[in-house]
């Protein structure tokens, strides 16, 4: 069953999901009903040219563990290299809008103009982080790659990254289990499985397991 959402701030019980996942419709992205959702696993993605705001709670959860993270031998090879400089909340709106224009022209692109502001003012209270990826350029730096995602305690909830060279992405990745690690972060959810982030050691969990590590 899918519910409607009003103006009131609630969100129905995650397990009525269908099976897609879908759980509600309608509501809006304040920074408050986007925190509420993310404490029960429930997040936005929606065609942003075609579709009110639409909630989804998957029953399986892919996610990576932080300390479960697999670094291939290519990539070992290239942070021996020491090519780039990876950072972290050093410039979340060159993340977010690069994630944003690499599928904008897309015609069921999600990450349009109000998701943008809607994580960018979670950026701003201190509820979202991005993770940058430099090249050097001269004497300057470029990004060329990165991720974001929401924060709240242990957690880190992806919601998008991308790469304008090869692998920069699954740097911002290793990077960011590295550092969870070393602040006993509890896991990274990946929303959606991908071959990109399976090969990385993304693995599913039911939701149940899920909210435990959570409310932990």
């Amino acid at each position: 069953m899918v519910y409607q959402l009003d103006d009131e701030l609630w969100f129905p019980d995650p397990h009525q999901a269908d099976e897609d996942g879908c759980l509600a419709v309608g509501g809006d992205l304040s920074v408050d009903r986007l925190l509420l959702a993310y404490q029960h696993g429930i997040f936005p993605w929606f065609a942003f040219r075609y579709n009110d705001i639409i909630w989804y709670c998957p029953h399986q959860r892919f996610v990576i563990f932080p300390n479960e993270i697999h670094i291939s031998h290519s990539m070992r090879t290239l942070m021996n290299k020491d090519i780039y400089r990876v950072s972290f909340n050093e410039d979340f709106e060159g993340v977010i809008n690069n994630c944003s224009s690499l599928r904008i022209k897309e015609e069921y692109a999600w990450l349009g103009p109000d998701m943008i502001e809607a994580y960018t003012e979670l950026y701003r209270q201190g509820f979202a982080a991005s993770v940058e990826v430099w090249e050097k350029d001269g004497c300057r730096e470029k990004l060329v790659g990165g991720l974001y995602g929401v924060n709240i305690g242990s957690a880190f909830f992806g919601e998008s990254m991308f790469s304008l060279v090869p692998s920069g992405s699954k740097l911002a990745l290793i990077h960011l289990a590295q550092v969870m690690q070393e602040l006993n972060g509890s896991l990274i959810d990946c929303q959606l499985e991908t071959p990109h982030l399976k090969s990385m050691g993304g693995r599913f969990i039911d939701y149940d397991e899920y909210m435990r590590i959570i409310n932990k």
